[in-house]
């Protein structure tokens, strides 16, 4: 089919044009070509040729943020142009409270949130800023990452900002391709609100856990400054553009890697592994077990001692 091979072939161009890691592209292109020239891609659908590439491209990059799909429905209805894509997402964004699902103060004095993205500081901070006002009085926080599926690297710089006391902390470096330069990401000199500080957390992670969300986990766990538990996260650790390949069709190219300062690597393709790894339906529990025995031994006030003391009574 004529519009199929349009599609490979402006993907094969974006994808030499933009990924990462050039010679896996050039590898990876090589081969499609010659597939394409099989007549390996004639008669298919739009999803069944986004799976067929998809498939295709990890087999040769093993990258789970280089892909192409189906282009959301808000997408196909504006259209191709980057203004479209960008007034859809953040419309994604609001209509999705920023992608923070739950905020809330457990009995015992726990601070829980539920993050399912991670938007830009600049789309979701007053959101951001608003979840940590509302547990900043609590003792331990569970931050709950098993649904996360990602999103803005400098959002994630501003959500780790609240655990530490200031510009000192180096977070994470990314690498862009498009340069050849390194910019570093350092914690913030200033946050709205306070800081969560001298006080436990606890992250819950899960093997769907992905991309943002992940170097949420790895930048806090690298720094000491979480205890992971739950499940080895899904592994992808490459910042990622999206270019429309029709109305309907995108692919998703990995345009920079990220180095942390403390490891000199990243999660690419292994995930990060919990400090405690159970199943991820079990990841809450047995953080606000912990959350509570750390109130029960601490809290200055008697009052949260007996309301956590009972509280963690109450769960086994």
């Amino acid at each position: 089919m004529i519009a199929m091979g349009s599609h490979v072939e402006k993907a094969i161009e974006l994808l030499c044009a933009n990924y990462v890691f050039p010679d896996k592209a050039a590898t990876a292109a090589q081969r499609i070509q010659q597939r394409l020239a099989e007549g390996a891609y004639d008669g298919m659908s739009e999803a069944e040729l986004a799976e067929s590439l998809t498939a295709e491209l990890f087999e040769v990059c093993a990258d789970r943020h280089l892909r192409v799909r189906v282009r959301s429905a808000e997408l196909q209805a504006g259209g191709v142009t980057e203004e479209a894509a960008l007034a859809a997402w953040r419309e994604y964004l609001r209509s999705t409270n920023y992608r923070i699902a739950r905020v809330e103060r457990l009995d015992g004095n726990v601070g829980y949130l539920d993050l399912r993205g991670v938007p830009s500081s600049a789309d979701g901070g007053r959101a951001i800023a608003a979840a940590m006002e509302l547990v900043s009085q609590t003792e331990a926080l569970i931050i709950d990452l098993r649904k996360n599926r990602g999103g803005a690297a400098d959002g994630v710089i501003f959500w780790c900002s609240y655990f530490f006391p200031d510009d000192e902390t180096h977070l994470n470096s990314i690498y862009f391709a498009a340069t050849k330069q390194t910019r570093q990401y350092w914690s913030l000199a200033w946050v709205p609100g306070e800081r969560y500080l001298d006080k436990p957390v606890y992250v819950l992670t899960s093997d769907m856990t992905f991309s943002a969300g992940e170097e949420l986990c790895y930048n806090l766990q690298a720094q000491k400054r979480a205890v992971l538990i739950g499940e080895t996260t899904r592994g992808g650790a490459h910042p990622t553009d999206s270019f429309p390949l029709s109305d309907t069709l995108e692919i998703t190219v990995p345009t920079a890697r990220s180095i942390n300062p403390v490891t000199g690597t990243n999660w690419e393709g292994v995930g990060v592994k919990p400090d405690i790894e159970v199943p991820s339906e079990e990841a809450f529990l047995i953080a606000y077990q912990t959350a509570l025995d750390h109130i029960v031994e601490t809290s200055q006030s008697a009052s949260i001692r007996e309301e956590a003391q009972l509280t963690r009574s109450g769960l086994v």
